[in-house]
């Protein structure tokens, strides 16, 4: 099998054989696929097989792969330049683009991937208001800064520890580790220690935790307490951003920001990021202000072009609407075939994200996904994978639907999963 040589020859030259870590396969077994072209809803690995696709490269493809708008946007703006390191209009245009869809959005500074603008948010939050705390929430991801790398201490409220080697006691120290969708928590730590906390980072609706969404009144608590003890409220909507709805899951929720984070989707598969949020924090980042960031590929033209092409056809009308409904038809359809076949499972969906979970209703927090049968899911992957259907290798990841998805892909998808979960 091409794909297990392909493996076997990555591991030689590349820890773990990939170039991040869920990739490997390590969670649920197996040999990962080495995938060597993508067209729509669909994904080709290096033996040829053709599978439906509910990764979309981990949130970026919603208009489908290689579609042919963004392809033309890339190919043009690579005939004219693969960089530049100096200004460009289009960097702009883009910028004026986000704010116009995202009304919390005052100033914006592009980056060249999610992490670097959560790294980014981090700062500028502790460069505006002069403190040091971090409030951020188990099972929420913000990428590998030393800062957001931090897990629960043994009890409540406490301060977080290390969760990566590499990561000093004394960084993680100013990081302090809340569980998600717990309201008294987050007022209590807010009580205690208000006057000392930069800012709270949060994914509006996690995904990096499988999917998980907010409970009734924890986004407006975080809004409220941020405000009433000076700190920075910061949301990651690297996954959310155009996935949720058009204006971020900020929309969705009517909660505003101080800070958004974006990624993903913003670069239409090419590496883009970007911070954006108030003007008054926002020019604290240098040249204007004291909090530094630089980044010599940011704003790369080619990833702009994508970007640029992928928010035209977002806009189109409904589309979102159409893609959020064969979201809920997939999920809806899973859990009938799980029903039927007596297994104990569970999903749901918001916008293009879903959630499939083993266990008998969805997760509202860390502690709860835990009590997923990941074995079983394991299982139901591997089933599936064999079936032609490539979802998240890791029963801790969200899926992903795209406009290219339709009535065809769902039905075949969930004629996969009937025998997958008949084999369980």
């Amino acid at each position: 099998m091409k794909n297990e040589i392909l493996f076997e020859r990555a591991q030689k030259v590349i820890p773990g054989g990939v170039n991040s870590p869920v990739r490997a396969f390590r969670a649920v077994g197996g040999t990962p696929r080495f995938f060597e072209r993508a067209l729509g809803p669909h994904l080709w690995d290096a033996d040829g097989k053709r599978y439906i696709d509910y990764v979309g490269s981990w949130g970026p493809m919603i208009v489908g792969h290689t579609h042919p708008a963004v392809v033309a946007a890339v190919q043009a703006a690579a005939a004219r330049a693969l960089s530049y390191g100096a200004p460009t209009a289009e960097e702009t245009q883009l910028a004026e683009r986000l704010c116009e869809l995202v009304p919390s959005l005052e100033r914006v500074r592009l980056v060249s991937s999610g992490t670097e603008a959560t790294m980014t948010a981090i700062r500028l939050a502790r460069g505006f208001t002069g403190r040091k705390l971090i409030v951020k929430f188990e099972g929420c991801y913000h990428g590998h800064a030393d800062a957001l790398l931090v897990k629960a201490g043994s009890g409540a409220l406490t301060f977080g520890n290390p969760s990566s080697a590499g990561v000093p006691e004394e960084t993680a120290a100013h990081t302090v580790v809340l569980n998600y969708n717990d309201t008294p928590q987050v007022r209590e730590v807010f009580s205690r220690q208000g006057k000392d906390i930069a800012g709270v980072i949060v994914e509006p609706v996690a995904g990096n935790m499988n999917l998980v969404l907010p409970a009734a009144g924890f986004l407006e608590a975080l809004r409220e307490e941020c405000t009433r003890h000076g700190a920075v409220l910061i949301l990651d909507e690297v996954m959310t951003g155009f996935r949720v709805a058009l204006g971020g899951a900020q929309a969705r929720y009517k909660i505003k920001p101080d800070v958004t984070t974006l990624g993903k989707v913003i670069g239409g598969g090419l590496p883009l990021g970007a911070l954006g949020g108030r003007r008054d924090i926002m020019e604290k980042l240098a040249p204007l202000g004291p909090v530094y960031q630089a980044g010599t590929l940011s704003g790369n033209p080619i990833a702009v072009a994508a970007g640029l092409a992928t928010l035209q056809l977002m806009v189109q009308p409904r589309l979102l609407d159409r893609i959020e409904a064969t979201t809920k038809a997939l999920v809806e359809g899973l859990a009938s075939e799980a029903n039927k076949r007596g297994v104990t499972f569970s999903s749901q969906s918001i916008g293009s994200m879903f959630g499939l979970y083993f266990r008998e209703a969805p997760p509202k927090s860390f502690a709860e996904v835990m009590q997923c049968d990941r074995e079983r899911f394991n299982k139901f992957f591997h089933a599936m994978l064999e079936r032609g259907v490539y979802l998240a290798p890791s029963a801790y990841e969200a899926g992903f639907v795209s406009a290219a998805h339709g009535d065809a892909e769902i039905e075949a998808t969930l004629a996969a999963a009937r025998e997958a979960f008949g084999r369980l």
